[in-house]
């Protein structure tokens, strides 16, 4: 709202977090579309939105010089919907999905105005992407787009969002692949992670992006106590949390054995 307030043009691509697992409930974003918020567009299906379609976010007689290729989350039920697929063996499933979307890809690009720089934004696993941990993300273990699809010359920012752990898919190359990363820590998993935004100035066939680092974000503590004797367990639990004023606004673990 405070975007929308400043008459700041704001895309919503809609993520797993906000569907409800039942087809054909609202998802969490749809009271912008409901109550036409200004200048906030909510993108709930695979789309592709050139200047035409860019414009009503804008002030009367501005326009966006970009086109966007959306691909929001949509589960597996929902794709097969989508696509109109009726497999039932996964990886067949998995295989077919991806060649469907890639082309569906493709068939944007070829539209897209070779004049005017491209964005992708996509809610979704990339070949290659690192979750926190450092685990990488496998093709064949879930629906994954292969990063060939993703990295594309013809386009100029990619924008994706799901995996939590900031990253640069393409570094050295264009386009920039980014996962930006959540901006808070979310598990144990993220608790070394920083976290970032992103400030992007996109031109066709030329980015130049900065990450900036978010600074006091929500800290997570995790310790581990192994009790030796059963004398005053309360008072060697608290010997082994941080001090109190560390643990004002964290979240703390202790595995206790």
């Amino acid at each position: 709202m405070r975007l929308s307030k400043a008459q700041i043009p704001t895309i919503l691509l809609v993520g797993n977090h906000d569907v409800s697992p039942s087809v054909a409930r609202v998802h969490a974003m749809e009271e912008f579309s409901t109550l036409s918020v200004p200048h906030v567009l909510v993108v709930g299906k695979p789309s592709f939105l050139g200047p035409e379609d860019l414009k009503k976010l804008c002030l009367l007689g501005k326009q966006l010089d970009m086109q966007l290729p959306a691909v929001p989350w949509v589960s597996r039920s929902g794709l097969m919907s989508y696509l109109n697929l009726q497999i039932r063996d996964l990886g067949q499933l998995y295989e077919e999905m991806e060649k469907r979307l890639s082309n569906v890809l493709e068939k944007w690009l070829d539209q897209a105005d070779p004049n005017l720089p491209a964005i992708l934004t996509a809610h979704a696993s990339v070949e290659g992407a690192v979750y926190g941990g450092e685990r990488s993300v496998l093709l064949g273990k879930d629906f994954v787009l292969p990063k060939s699809m993703v990295a594309d010359p013809r386009l100029d920012y990619v924008a994706l969002g799901h995996i939590h752990k900031a990253q640069n898919l393409n570094e050295g190359n264009h386009p920039p692949v980014i996962y930006s990363g959540s901006i808070e820590r979310v598990d144990f998993g993220e608790v070394k992670d920083d976290k970032f935004f992103v400030v992007a100035d996109v031109e066709k066939g030329q980015t130049e992006m900065d990450w900036r680092k978010l600074e006091e974000i929500r800290p997570f503590h995790d310790r581990y106590l192994k009790l030796v004797s059963q004398k005053d367990i309360t008072a060697q639990v608290i010997s082994a949390l941080p001090e109190p004023n560390i643990m004002d606004d964290a979240v703390v673990r202790l595995v206790l054995e």
